[in-house]
């Protein structure tokens, strides 16, 4: 049994963007020959998100502009600080994290499923992902 870390590092373009990272994450599993396992991917920022859906271009727009419906842009106390409240508030109904098994070397997932990192303050650089993996 092996617990390796590893990272993924990501420049965004947008203010909210939905990037696929599932290559990237099935990439480091195939690096350090895991068979077996399990797989937490976590973002480091509380301005983002890790989130598996499907990967269709409709989806993911409409997945932002639900976003920017639920939390609008309004008179944050926050925003005080920074000026950039509404994306806290987004990443607070979203989730910095999710753990996936791997069967036979790669992120076992549904059909439609891939993973994503969601910015939610951007345009960002070097956005950092972990992956922790523990397996064999």
């Amino acid at each position: 049994m092996s617990i390796i870390h590893d990272m993924i590092h990501i420049n965004t373009n947008q203010n909210v963007e939905v990037i696929n990272i599932t290559s990237n994450v099935n990439d480091i599993i195939r690096k350090h020959d895991i068979t077996n396992g399990l797989v937490n991917i976590s973002t480091k920022h509380t301005t983002s998100s890790i989130m598996i859906n499907e990967d269709e271009e409709g989806l993911k727009k409409d997945y932002v502009k639900f976003l920017e419906k639920i939390v609008p842009n309004d008179n944050y106390l926050h925003d005080r600080i920074d000026n950039n409240a509404t994306s806290h508030l987004k990443a607070m109904l979203t989730t910095p994290t999710q753990t996936l098994p791997i069967i036979d070397g790669k992120i076992s997932l549904g059909t439609w499923q891939s993973i994503f990192f969601v910015e939610l303050d951007g345009p960002r650089s070097n956005r950092t992902i972990n992956i922790m993996i523990i397996g064999d």
